[in-house]
């Protein structure tokens, strides 16, 4: 009875989440809450394949064949404001982009690897269950109807070659605005829980001055994610995902191009390893592409992320003990 309690406390504390995965997706489960004061450090692995560079949210369509191999390392806190939860988060990508163009008989190509630019992101409830302040409150936690207000910012310290189009900084300002919602279906149960995420948001972007010695500029961009996730067992979850996206028209040097109006589909499946480790399995992949002005992307990812709560652990301590 105290192993089964000690391991619901644990899983539901530490559904605190891994932050912004990569610009355009944000995971199933990422806005549940948990215990104010927890942490969680994740580390994610993302292989990108596409038209497209998958580090920039404006996703600028070329003729080149774009692979990235990204890790991300982050930090993300509960907070209690206002007795509402809030959520800090930042984290740091880095790896190696590279791309490849054939034209005729010749082929041609760049490169860049380091970092890029590091998200911060702050966010707010603002409709459900106030902020859980000790572990009764969290055992009674449901969020029923839940709605977040996030926003992040994107800061333009990342790797940047003016002579390249394709980096890992972006060399502006960018960032994005949200309302994130929970519905709760049935029980919540470990083992039996069931939720719809919808999350609608709005891409911004400063100019860059400087793109192959030209000005870029992107009119904003809408994002409309769906998750459908459920529980499998006490410790094992799956989710269905959708994310949609239209606008984000670019200019350069007076030549606009086209919109974005695409959708990926794709699954997430998450699994708690221990009472302070738990990692995901996902794929997500552009499916209205076939043209070749068309964005082209399918991303897989694996993360693993280590949380951890001073009254958690303390709980853990005194049952270890008896």
């Amino acid at each position: 009875m105290k192993q089964n309690l000690r391991r619901d406390l644990v899983i539901i504390a530490l559904s605190v989440c891994l932050p912004l995965l990569a610009h355009a997706q944000v995971p199933p489960r990422f806005y549940w809450k948990s215990l104010a004061g927890g942490n969680a450090v994740p580390v994610i692995y993302q292989s990108i394949s596409g038209n497209a560079n998958p580090l920039d949210p404006a996703y600028l369509v070329s003729d080149a064949e774009i692979d990235a191999e990204v890790m991300i390392a982050g930090y993300a806190k509960l907070l209690p404001v206002f007795g509402r939860t809030a959520t800090v988060a930042v984290l740091a990508p880095m790896g190696r982009l590279s791309s490849s163009a054939n034209v005729g008989v010749l082929s041609a190509g760049e490169s860049s690897r380091g970092f890029g630019d590091p998200t911060l992101e702050l966010g707010i409830n603002l409709i459900g269950p106030g902020a859980i302040m000790n572990i009764p409150d969290l055992l009674r936690y449901e969020p029923r109807f839940s709605l977040d207000l996030v926003t992040d910012f994107m800061i333009p310290v990342g790797e940047y070659d003016n002579d390249q189009s394709l980096n890992l900084g972006q060399n502006r300002w960018y960032g994005r605005v949200g309302t994130p919602m929970i519905w709760q279906i049935g029980p919540w149960i470990p083992g039996q829980r069931t939720t719809i995420e919808i999350l609608p948001w709005v891409y911004w972007y400063g100019n860059n001055s400087d793109y192959l010695g030209e000005t870029l500029s992107t009119d904003p961009m809408f994002q409309l994610e769906a998750h459908f996730t459920r529980d499998l067992t006490a410790t094992l979850w799956a989710s269905l995902d959708a994310a949609w996206l239209t606008g984000g028209k670019s200019t350069v040097a007076g030549q606009t191009g086209d919109s974005i109006d695409n959708l990926g589909i794709g699954f997430t499946v998450g699994y708690q390893i221990n009472d302070n480790l738990s990692m995901t399995l996902g794929y997500m992949s552009t499916i209205n592409d076939s043209d070749p002005s068309d964005l082209q992307l399918d991303v897989f990812r694996l993360s693993f992320n280590y949380g951890w709560h001073k009254v958690v652990e303390g709980q853990k301590r005194l049952q270890g003990n008896h």
